[in-house]
């Protein structure tokens, strides 16, 4: 027990923390790390099963006060087994913890004590693959799935028409074994699941030709998913009651969908806000214009000052993407103006470029032609010439 942290440091608690502030404190923490919240992500999944363990050891007020006396090493041994970590409940599952602090938060309602009550069916997972403009739309697609249902020749029962299930003699139908072990801190009572019947309570003893004694039959079913306007990579959608049929009439489970969208040659995206660039030809740049702009709602005509710089940005409000929570409130596309140089000019256009640059500085430092150099020495000795001859006159 060494590698294990304090319970108090888990749950992020003063261990003087009442019944009312653990609670709050991991109900916040479950939610941040629940599995169905971070699909795959091993990470967040041993930190739930870690405030799941401090929670269940701190919200019993026997078993704290034992940790507290004793830390960790009062539950080594003969002190676990079951649940997260090796601990029990005190005759509640997880189903009970969950009911009791979090209600239909992941889509489940409180179950009953013992395994052998209606328990909640398996969410299933899937994944689509929409482009960059449905995901900003919204957009309806289908799945196709293998999804249980209950067997209709039995009716769920597992059983063979015309028999029953038999209460399991090895837990009396509770599903739970329950051993009590000697500790050094006296008795400690562990619970298991029946291995006779898996958890059940009942035998099956001539098994249903249809199902064979699982109580549900699989078929291929075509799932329609309406994918809301604004979803972004990685998000998923939940749809009620398409999971796995729930255990001893329990709500089946929800089918949790992952939206994978695919990247835009042109747009990119940052919460509701896309950004892109957009080419201005150097006449555009230097002269001002109208140029196109590319949009998820089409081309739209923008006027570019005279004199604008390569990298200057610009903002076209309302043409990102809409909110999820409100599809009428939408973010803004940002557009980063670049200039372009142009890598094939023909000769007369390398003239007059030429002659531009000598006419705006001559940052080129390039020498005039000979004739044209001489031509503006005689335009200067003239102009001179008549200056002089003005001031001749005003002094006679």
């Amino acid at each position: 027990m060494a590698d294990k942290r304090d319970y108090y440091e888990v749950l992020g608690v003063d261990r003087n923390a009442d019944d009312e502030t653990l609670k709050r404190a991991y109900r916040k923490l479950a939610k941040k790390y629940h599995p169905d919240m971070n699909p795959g992500d091993k990470n967040a999944e041993e930190k739930f099963k870690e405030a799941t363990e401090a929670y269940g050891i701190l919200s019993d007020p026997e078993k704290r006060r034992t940790y507290d006396q004793f830390g960790h090493a009062a539950f080594e041994n003969g002190g676990g087994g079951a649940g997260y970590g090796g601990f029990d409940f005190g005759g509640m599952g997880m189903g009970d913890i969950f009911g009791d602090i979090f209600g239909d938060i992941f889509g489940g309602g409180r179950s009953t004590r013992g395994s052998s009550g209606p328990q909640r069916g398996a969410n299933l997972r899937a994944v689509i693959h929409i482009s960059f403009e449905e995901a900003v739309f919204g957009c309806t697609k289908e799945l196709e799935l293998t999804l249980k249902d209950l067997c209709a020749t039995c009716g769920g029962s597992g059983a063979k028409p015309g028999t029953s299930p038999e209460t399991c003699p090895n837990c009396h139908g509770s599903g739970q074994i329950r051993r009590t072990q000697q500790s050094i801190f006296g008795m400690v009572q562990n619970i298991e699941t029946c291995p006779q019947c898996g958890g059940t309570g009942k035998i099956i003893r001539e098994k249903c030709p249809d199902c064979h004694g699982t109580g549900y039959t699989s078929s291929r079913k075509k799932i329609q998913v309406t994918v809301p306007a604004g979803i972004d990579d990685g998000q998923s959608i939940r749809i009620r009651d398409k999971g796995e049929p729930g255990f001893n009439g329990g709500p089946r489970g929800d089918l949790l969908v992952q939206v994978a969208v695919a990247r835009h040659p042109i747009f990119q995206r940052d919460g509701v806000n896309i950004f892109s660039t957009a080419p201005l030809s150097f006449a555009q740049a230097a002269l001002g214009g109208d140029i196109r702009i590319s949009t998820v709602d089409g081309d739209v005509v923008y006027t570019v000052k005279a004199g604008t710089q390569t990298d200057t940005r610009i903002r076209l409000r309302g043409k990102g993407v809409p909110s999820l929570q409100n599809k009428n409130v939408r973010g803004d596309q940002y557009v980063t103006l670049v200039v372009q140089t142009p890598d094939k000019l023909s000769n007369e256009a390398k003239e007059l470029l030429l002659q531009y640059d000598m006419a705006a500085g001559n940052s080129l430092n390039r020498e005039e032609a000979p004739e044209k150099k001489e031509k503006k020495e005689k335009k200067k000795k003239g102009f001179r010439e008549k200056v002089k001859e003005v001031f001749e006159d005003l002094e006679e």
